[in-house]
């Protein structure tokens, strides 16, 4: 029976650490742009035109009932054919960032709708356009609202990068498995990738939980009170 030689993994921190930060970057990248498209399709499907309502409903649709190796997989190797070439990360953020966007469109829309008629009537009673209405009295307590689902989605989105490297991107499960074809040493090698995803998805909820209050919508509590 083999022993667990841990040391024969941690040799290669750099390379983990590298895996991490990519891993990391990321994620930071594909939550702006997808909370952002999130935003835009929640209130495309709940205050835009009839054909903004569809195009939004359709991509949500696609999305969210689709695998996510299969988004990355076209996006990586069916666009080429189209002649469209990207790299392994532009790839990688691109699918990242429409998947979390069908799924935020979601979890902002549900924040949206719940929004009391009360206070959209007295915001246009005081001539505010509908663009300032949605922005300063509709988002910032929807996402209020919202934000511990959302934050929960982004760590899964984080953690579902694992998968990027399959095509390439230096993220930590490509360098997990470099390691682990050069010792054959897979459970520690595995072992230690699960624990820095941990710590990761850890680290980056209270992070999150942190800057929404402060950064996006001020101290509204999830109830919106």
């Amino acid at each position: 029976m083999n022993r667990l030689d841990f040391a024969a993994v941690l040799v290669d921190w750099p390379l983990l650490m590298r895996g991490a930060a990519l891993t990391l970057a990321l994620t930071a990248v594909a939550t702006l742009l997808g909370l952002a498209l999130g935003i835009a399709c929640a209130r495309a499907r709940t205050h835009g035109p009839a054909i903004a309502r569809a195009l939004a409903a359709a991509y949500v649709e696609l999305i969210r009932n689709t695998p996510f190796i299969v988004q990355l997989f076209f996006i990586f190797f069916g666009l080429p054919s189209l002649g469209l070439r990207l790299s392994s990360e532009t790839a990688s953020v691109i699918a990242m960032t429409l998947n979390l966007g069908a799924y935020a469109a979601e979890i902002v829309r549900a924040g949206i709708e719940a929004t009391p008629r009360g206070q959209l009537e007295a915001a246009r009673s005081l001539a505010m356009t509908e663009r300032q209405v949605f922005l300063r009295v509709v988002l910032p307590p929807s996402l209020g609202r919202v934000w511990p689902a959302m934050v929960s989605q982004i760590v899964i989105v984080m953690l579902g990068s694992a998968v990027c490297g399959q095509i390439a991107a230096q993220e930590l499960s490509y360098y997990a498995n470099l390691i682990m074809s050069r010792n054959f040493r897979s459970f520690e090698a595995n072992f230690v990738a699960a624990a820095l995803y941990l710590a990761m998805a850890v680290l980056l909820r209270q992070a999150l939980s942190w800057i929404g209050p402060r950064w996006l919508f001020g101290r509204v509590t999830p109830a919106g009170r």
